[in-house]
């Protein structure tokens, strides 16, 4: 009873919001919502003296929250669904070497430049961590996040072939992601513990090639038990079943469940869609999914703008914060810029490109579920997860709000790849 209870406080808060963004203030959605639970959290803080009681109350409800259990156990697999079952298979066949390219040599280029930097920097602040924490940090925040990214990038207008890059990254770069950051931290809660790359990189292949076959495979079933019945309602139901019973193959199978998830929905999505589906029947499940995403997309981001009230002395991270902020741009821009100068496979992108592909690789809730996993025993998940709340915050604002309008300034200029498409 007490999940229902959080769950509907969550919805009313969620409802007020939107409905307070889309009356007056009127910023994208997701945006929105999150800037008035920054706003609510901040004004907590600064009344906590004057009413404890009630700082006390929501901030031990917005703890009891398993962020990271809500997130990478439950809402990440929707988004990711939702967000695979609307890109079109022509569209990532076109986009395929920079979205691999990008979602696994990007990754771990971006993790060794923000971990090295960042071990450079500390000492300035007086904040001590070991080289192997500083890389920690870089395998959490170099993944660009599917939630943050393609529900902006929808209502920023960039090209198509632009948006399916930055879509399709941030679709499948998290499988990387998580297995460089669990092999790392578990490099870093035992200190004597040697990197095996052999294993390393099976981990690597079984996590990616099993969620993969595993995801084919669901969509495949899914979408031949929707075209014998074609019937909105049950189509439905099983695509909810595939997200949901997907998850738990993954996990007793120790396959990646967010590349279940993305390969389900793109089999889903373009073969389900064409071969097994009336028209009717695909009008439904788009809307069901496009509602769906919307509505968990709302709840994520206000219960990011909430989790200020657990991070503590978060003002004293703000100068690193800053400096990590750049430290992360400046890595995006190289793990981008450097495959596309030195891959011959790889299209040679103009610098209109380049600033677009930099600005809109949000961070997101990804990044704070891994940061609030690292265990408490570790003396510098603290320092992590300030600096960490710090980027996402200002990637997922100020990037947000911002790469539509330089989308816009590169009009006249199309962005294309120089000798590329």
């Amino acid at each position: 009873m007490e999940l229902y209870y959080s769950f509907s406080f969550l919805i009313v808060l969620t409802a007020l919001f939107a409905y307070l963004n889309q009356r007056f203030i009127k910023l994208p959605a997701t945006i929105g919502i999150m800037v008035m639970s920054l706003t609510c959290s901040i004004i907590l803080l600064v009344t906590e003296n004057i009413f404890p009681q009630t700082f006390s109350k929501f901030s031990g409800f917005i703890g009891q929250l398993d962020f990271t259990e809500i997130l990478m156990g439950a809402m990440l697999n929707f988004l990711l669904f939702a967000g695979a079952i609307h890109l079109r298979f022509t569209d990532l066949k076109e986009q395929r070497i920079p979205v691999m390219v990008f979602s696994t040599i990007g990754v771990i280029l971006s993790t060794f430049i923000v971990g090295g930097l960042l071990y450079w920097v500390l000492p300035i602040f007086k904040i001590e961590m070991h080289f192997i924490e500083c890389l920690l940090f870089g395998a959490l925040i170099s993944p660009t996040d599917p939630i943050a990214v393609i529900g902006i990038l929808k209502q920023a207008g960039v090209s198509k072939s632009l948006e399916t890059k930055v879509a399709g990254e941030s679709l499948f770069n998290d499988g990387v992601a998580v297995v460089l950051f669990t092999v790392i931290l578990s490099m870093c809660l035992d200190k004597s513990a040697e990197v095996d790359y052999s294993a390393v990189s099976w981990l690597l292949v079984k996590e990616a090639i099993g969620g993969l076959g595993v995801g084919l495979l669901l969509g495949y079933i899914a979408s031949n038990a929707i075209k014998k019945v074609d019937y909105h309602n049950v189509a439905a139901l099983i695509t909810l079943a595939v997200v949901m019973g997907g998850h738990l193959l993954a996990r007793a199978m120790h396959i990646s469940g967010p590349l279940v998830m993305v390969a389900a929905g793109l089999v889903i999505g373009n073969y389900g869609t064409k071969y097994a589906m009336s028209e009717i029947t695909r009008d439904y499940l788009k809307k069901f999914w496009e509602l769906l995403d919307e509505i968990l997309n709302a709840i994520l981001f206000l219960v990011i703008g909430f989790e200020l009230l657990l991070i503590p002395n978060l003002s004293g991270y703000m100068y690193v914060g800053g400096v990590a902020i750049m430290i992360v741009l400046f890595a995006r821009f190289i793990s981008i810029y450097v495959p596309s100068v030195t891959l011959p496979f790889l299209e040679r992108y103009n610098k209109q490109t380049i600033t677009i592909l930099v600005w809109g690789g949000l961070r997101g809730g990804v990044s704070v579920a891994l940061a609030m996993s690292i265990d408490k025993d570790l003396p510098a998940k603290m320092p992590i997860l300030a600096i960490t709340y710090i980027v996402v915050v200002f990637s997922i604002i100020v990037q947000g709000l911002t790469v539509g309008k330089l989308t816009k300034s590169s009009d006249k200029k199309p962005v294309t790849a120089e000798g590329g498409h």
